[in-house]
C-alpha cells in the first residue's frame, strides 16, 4: 500500500510553530485487504493542545476513545475475488481492533466490510473511486466526494482496478436508540 506523509506542527523549544514530526506511526495493514493510518486522536473534546507526544499512538481500536476523536486515512485495494477470505480477514481485523458492534451474517452477505460504529464520521474520497454501501443504497464516490455517517451500517467496495484513498474524522457519539 501507499506511504503518505503526516506533518505534525506544534511549538518548538522556543515556542515557535515548527514541524515536529513527518512520519506516520500508527499504521495497520493487510496487503490486498486494507492499509490504514490513524493520523491523530484525542481522548477529549475540545482537544487539549497542551498534551505532548504522538497522540495517534493511543488509538488501538476502530473507534475513538470515549469523548474523543480520531483522524484516519484508509487505502482500500480493489475488492478481492475470494469473498469468504475477504470476510475472514476483515472479521479478524474487527476482533483485533475491538469492534463494538459486530456485523451480522446478513450484513456480511451485503458486503464483507459492512460495519457500524458509535461515531459521527465525516469521510472524503481523496484518490480513486469507491462505492459507499449502506443497507439499501450504493453510491459511487470519487475524489472530493464526502459522506457524513451517523452511526449506521456502511461498507466500502472498490470495484475498480486501482486503490482508493479515504480520509476522515470519527467523533465519539451517542448511539441512536434502537441500534
Amino acid at each position: 500500500m501507499s506511504r503518505w506523509k503526516r506533518y505534525v506542527v506544534g511549538p518548538d523549544a522556543e515556542g515557535r510553530s515548527a514541524v515536529l514530526d513527518t512520519e506516520q506511526t500508527n499504521v495497520q495493514e493487510n496487503p490486498g485487504y486494507f492499509w490504514r493510518c490513524t493520523v491523530w486522536g484525542t481522548e477529549e473534546t475540545p482537544a487539549d493542545n497542551s498534551i505532548e507526544g504522538d497522540r495517534s499512538l493511543m488509538i488501538t481500536t476502530r473507534e475513538p476513545l470515549p469523548g474523543g476523536m480520531l483522524f484516519r486515512s484508509l487505502e482500500i485495494p480493489p475488492d478481492p475475488a475470494d469473498t469468504a477470505e475477504h470476510v475472514a480477514q476483515l472479521t479478524k481485523l474487527s476482533t483485533e481492533i475491538k469492534q463494538t458492534v459486530m456485523p451480522s451474517e446478513a450484513d456480511l452477505k451485503r458486503h464483507p466490510s459492512m460495519h457500524r460504529t458509535n461515531t459521527l464520521d465525516v469521510i472524503t474520497c481523496v484518490m480513486g473511486e469507491i462505492y459507499l454501501v449502506t443497507d439499501v443504497d450504493e453510491v459511487l464516490m470519487t475524489p472530493g466526494d464526502t459522506v457524513v455517517i451517523r452511526g449506521t451500517n456502511h461498507a466500502w467496495s472498490n470495484r475498480s482496478d486501482k486503490p482508493a484513498l479515504l480520509s476522515g474524522v470519527m467523533v465519539d457519539a451517542v448511539p441512536k436508540v434502537g441500534h
